[in-house]
């Protein structure tokens, strides 16, 4: 990683960001209510109740313009997470929130723990060296009830992104056939308040900034300090000079506060105070002037100070340079520092210094850039791949003709003069534009070479990379930026460079070739690859890639969705080796065999209907589950899914309808209103686990109504006593021994001890539904299989079979009556078809 001293503007806006939120995080009053001066509303968005189920995401973009004064979110989800015991959860379980400027966070990316960020104390951080682009993503655990604002002054404007996980991991972009979490609800307002006035600033408006008017000059009226900073660079094409409307004067403390804007790629940005004085009376005290530290303090994005600030100088000793300044609003304080102790004795009470504030854009002919503009610089143009994703396609100099390929030659582009002879070494740069409305994209950079490869890359967001100021590098395979948060590599080796920017910002990024000089076209052939697309690497081979949109459809985003043995934000992380997939595959597809038991006593018993249900149930959940894995798919997952849901609802319900001994008349209705309602619960949601309860409860109504519905046909001569007893003796006397008729013949009706063999592997089946995770899915729910099949089993094999001619005791008129005909005969006892119902 570059060593810099100077602070980047990116990572001071986070850490304010970071020590801001982590003081307003879960506490609802935690602003002071001023009455706001010179704001209006710029947008405000509300986002209704929400529900994130296990594993999802979403993102929210928010726009915030150069003159917005302050952004205030405000989050309310039911999530009930004690943030004390969030480290001591797995990241698959755990709801985060995270932020990011200019692109959606990717936390699955991330190399560090989202959870220290959000919950450790701001300690000892070291800022020297750190790229700004390299760690612009903080989270934090959710909570019922979020507020943030955040002002101007500490975090910049442009395009930020929050997102919402519920959970994350490798294990979060792994196809599941079934997924067990908690989901949760949430309500989100966003808000963001601008300055009417653009000269004002500040959270309340109320600051002025003086902006610093341009225009293009040359190089021959400059200031004596500002001709020696640009003296090497005698080929400046265009400069734009901006200065002040006068001179200003400031006191001991005071500020002043300009802007100006960046609006293009430029070599460099020098900040001058011209005619420094004191406006004393006394005229013999104006030799104190060169002691005097008028300090100038330079920002992108974002008011300055002293504590905060990317670049700092004393401009009465000489210009601030910002060699390749980024593309934006720069920010510039002046204030004089330690004024009494400067002049001391000296001092007066009205003392103040005066200057005239001046400053300079230099920027390159076309195509130039660097020392005496003698560097290449090109533009790249994005050709858009036909028939691919939104915003997918290559970059390729607007030189080149030919297109066909994503790719062209480097050697002949390269330049061919050092620094002004001191090195050996040169650069050349590229540069291309991000889209609006991509930053859900990835940069694919491919750099081959024919021998060994002796380039240098760096990238850059927002202006052009050098030694000491970077996003990413790739030096070598043992000196690179690739352990970044959001640049993987891949494939890389002596002769190939190979890497992606996930979720690159939209916007402008360059890319510099640090290389030899003199090279030879001919004995050297290096080919550069730029690809703006969607899923890094192509999912590794290991998944599909498939976009969406945010909340508010303004960007797209690409996603994996991995197969069941991979994981991570590319599927790179093996999740299931090849044994372990083996195992799971002949686990889940072969505990569909316990079909047999089921589907062959409902064969043997000549119950058609149910041995159709059984071996349909058992044979489709067996593909299903072999397309699950990544065996083989006959028919497409989501087909296989609803056959294998909805005969396996069907199969449990007709268990219980069998249990009833009626005509295949009222048995073929009631198949078809459960058909009918299975079908609906499988097309739907069919992975739920209220699913079983609903089939359980509506098996058991089946069941019910074969009941009444044989009690109805059996029984038509019952009628109700003319006469009301008054006997209450009699008739409760009536009543009980109706009940232990009833028991009686439920008791010969069913065979006990299959049915309670029966409600135990219900029972297994239950519990190991509930106990399945994600690790122990395949166990789990192999168990599951074998116990639901043979809880079936033996449902059937416990129904007795009775003779034609029985029929059952009822209460006739407060009487006992029984039928001439009651033989109770059990299945072992006659096993002719005949008597089967």
């Amino acid at each position: 990683m570059a060593s810099n001293s100077i602070l980047p503007t990116l990572v001071t806006s986070i850490l304010c960001l970071f020590m801001l939120f982590s003081s307003f995080i879960g506490s609802s009053h935690s602003f002071l209510d001023f009455p706001p001066h010179n704001t209006f509303t710029v947008s405000s968005l509300t986002y209704p109740d929400t529900q994130l189920q296990p594993f999802q995401l979403r993102y929210f973009r928010v726009e915030l313009p150069p003159w917005f004064s302050s952004l205030s979110i405000s989050l309310n989800s039911d999530v009930d997470l004690d943030t004390t015991k969030a480290r001591k959860l797995p990241k698959r379980v755990l709801p985060i929130i995270c932020f990011r400027e200019g692109s959606p966070p990717l936390p699955d990316a991330s190399n560090t723990s989202i959870i220290d960020s959000g919950l450790a104390p701001l300690t000892n951080v070291s800022i020297e060296g750190i790229q700004g682009h390299q760690n612009l993503e903080l989270c934090y655990p959710m909570q019922q009830y979020i507020e943030v604002k955040l002002t101007n002054e500490q975090i910049p404007p442009g395009v930020w992104y929050f997102g919402l996980f519920n959970g994350i991991g490798s294990s979060r972009t792994q196809s599941k056939m079934i997924v067990r979490g908690s989901s949760y609800t949430f309500t989100a307002n966003v808000t963001v308040e601008g300055c009417s006035p653009s000269t004002m600033f500040g959270q309340y408006c109320n600051q002025t900034v003086e902006p610093l008017l341009c225009s293009l000059s040359d190089c021959r009226n400059l200031a004596e300090n500002v001709l020696e900073a640009i003296l090497y660079n005698q080929t400046v094409e265009s400069l734009v000079a901006c200065s002040a409307s006068k001179t200003s004067c400031l006191g001991d403390g005071e500020t002043k506060m300009y802007y100006l804007d960046v609006e293009s790629v430029a070599e460099e940005l020098i900040i001058s105070a011209t005619d420094v004085r004191l406006n004393l009376t006394q005229s013999d005290n104006s030799s104190n002037v060169g002691g005097i530290s008028l300090m100038g303090f330079a920002r992108l994005g974002s008011i300055p100070s002293a504590a905060l600030h990317d670049y700092s100088s004393n401009l009465n000793m000489g210009p601030l340079v910002i060699h390749f300044p980024k593309v934006g609003r720069w920010y510039i304080s002046i204030a004089p520092l330690n004024l009494s102790k400067e002049l001391g004795s000296v001092l007066i009470n009205n003392t103040r210094v005066c200057y005239s504030m001046e400053s300079y854009v230099l920027q390159c002919p076309n195509g130039k850039t660097g020392p005496n503009c003698t560097w290449n610089r090109y533009v790249l143009q994005a050709i858009v791949r036909r028939g691919s994703s939104p915003f997918e396609s290559y970059f390729m100099p607007i030189k080149e003709q030919h297109f066909e390929e994503p790719n062209f030659a480097v050697e002949p582009l390269l330049s061919n003069t050092s620094n002004h002879g001191q090195q050996n070494y040169a650069w050349t740069y590229f540069v291309l534009d991000v889209p609006r409305g991509a930053a859900g994209g990835n940069i694919h950079f491919q750099l081959s070479a024919s021998k060994t490869m002796d380039y240098e890359v760096y990238a850059r967001f927002g202006g052009l990379p050098s030694l000491d100021n970077w996003d990413y590098c790739y030096k070598n395979q043992t000196s690179n930026s690739g352990g970044s948060t959001f640049l993987s590599l891949y494939n890389s080796s002596n002769v190939n460079i190979d890497f992606h920017i996930l979720y690159a910002s939209e916007g402008t990024w360059a890319f510099g070739l640090r290389h030899t000089v003199n090279r030879s076209v001919a004995e050297d052939q290096t080919i550069m690859s730029v690809v703006l697309e969607r899923c890094p690497n192509r999912c590794s081979s290991h998944g599909k890639c498939e976009y969406a949109f945010d909340a508010s459809g303004a960007t797209t985003y690409s996603f994996c969705s991995c197969d069941r043995n991979h994981g991570g934000f590319d599927c790179s992380v093996e999740i299931v080796n090849h044994r372990g997939h083996v195992q799971q595959s002949i686990a889940l597809i072969a505990s569909n065999a316990a079909a047999i038991f089921p589907a062959f006593w409902a064969l043997r018993q000549r119950a058609l209907a149910e041995w159709v249900l059984f071996t349909s149930s058992g044979i489709s959940s067996g593909l299903y589950h072999a397309c699950d894995v990544g065996t083989w798919c006959p028919l497409s997952f989501n087909v296989l899914q609803f056959l294998d849901f909805w005969l396996s609802f069907m199969a449990v319900v007709s268990t219980f309808v069998y249990l009833a001994t009626i005509d295949e008349v009222h048995k073929r209705a009631i198949h078809t209103v459960v058909a009918i309602l299975t079908a609906l619960m499988a097309i739907t949601k069919a992975t739920r686990s209220s699913n079983i309860a609903i089939v359980l409860a509506i098996g058991t109504l089946g069941l019910l109504v074969g009941w009444l519905i044989e009690l109805s046909t059996k029984y038509r001569s019952f009628s109700l006593p003319v006469g009301i007893s008054l006997n209450m003796l009699r008739r409760w006397e009536s009543i009980k021994a109706w009940g232990h008729n009833l028991l009686k013949t439920l008791y010969r009706r069913y065979r006990w001890g299959f049915m309670m063999a029966g409600f135990t592997a219900l029972a297994m089946a239950a519990i190991s539904w509930n106990l399945e995770t994600t690790e122990t899915y395949w166990i789990w729910h192999s168990i599951w299989h074998l116990t639901i099949y043979m809880s079936s089993f033996f449902f059937l094999c416990s129904k007795a079979r009775i003779s034609d001619g029985e029929n059952s005791s009822v209460v006739l008129n407060g009487e006992i009556q029984r039928g001439s005909n009651v033989n109770y005969e059990l299945a072992r006892q006659d096993s002719s078809p005949r008597n089967v119902q």
